[in-house]
C-alpha cells in the first residue's frame, strides 16, 4: 500500500510537470485508477502502466486552483480514493439559481471522494449533458449519464483518484 502510494504521488508530479509519466509508472495495483485533467477536463482509467484503459470528457469547478474552504467552487487537487459508490438516482440538489432544488442532479451514480475535510466531493453524472468540457460545477467531477454508468462498473471503493492540478 504505501509503495503504490509513492507511485501515484510521484506520477501527480511528473504529471504535474507536463511530462509523460507513463514510463515511470512500476506495477502499482492490480486494479486502474483514475487520473483528472482540470486543464483538458478530462477522466482517464488508467493502467498500473499508465496506459488509458477508457477516456470520457468532463466538467469540473467554475473557479481554478486547489479546493480550499466550502463554497469556494475549485475542484481539490491530488491523490485520493473513492470512499463510496453512491446510487444517486433521485437525489436532488439546489444550484443556488433561483430555480430551486433540481430532481436527479447527479445522474445515476456518486462517486465519493475521501477529501480531507470535504464530504461531498465526487465524479459523477449530470441533468446537464453540455456543461461537459466546460467549468461548471461547485467542485465536483462532472461526466455523461453514461459514463459515469461505464466507469462505475470498472472501479471499486478504494480505487485511487488523481486530480492534477490546474495549468499555471
Amino acid at each position: 500500500m504505501r509503495r503504490m502510494t509513492a507511485c501515484l504521488a510521484l506520477l501527480f508530479c511528473l504529471a504535474a510537470s507536463g511530462q509523460d509519466f507513463s514510463k515511470y509508472l512500476s506495477q502499482v495495483d492490480e486494479y486502474p485508477f483514475i487520473v483528472i485533467s482540470k486543464t483538458e477536463l478530462t477522466l482517464d482509467l488508467v493502467d498500473a502502466r499508465g496506459n488509458s484503459i477508457v477516456h470520457y470528457g468532463c466538467a469540473c469547478a467554475k473557479n481554478y486552483g486547489p479546493k480550499e474552504k466550502k463554497g469556494d467552487h475549485k475542484t481539490p487537487e491530488g491523490v485520493f480514493k473513492i470512499t463510496q459508490l453512491l446510487n444517486a438516482r433521485g437525489l436532488s440538489h439546489d444550484f443556488g439559481d433561483g430555480k430551486g432544488p433540481v430532481r436527479d442532479a447527479y445522474g445515476p451514480w456518486f462517486l465519493r471522494l475521501g477529501v480531507p475535510g470535504f464530504i461531498d466531493i465526487g465524479i459523477h453524472g449530470t441533468h446537464l449533458p453540455e456543461s461537459i468540457g466546460t467549468r461548471a460545477t461547485e467542485g465536483c467531477i462532472r461526466l455523461k449519464n453514461e459514463d459515469i454508468v461505464d466507469l462505475k462498473q470498472r472501479v471499486h471503493v478504494g480505487t485511487p483518484v488523481i486530480i492534477l492540478p490546474d495549468a499555471q
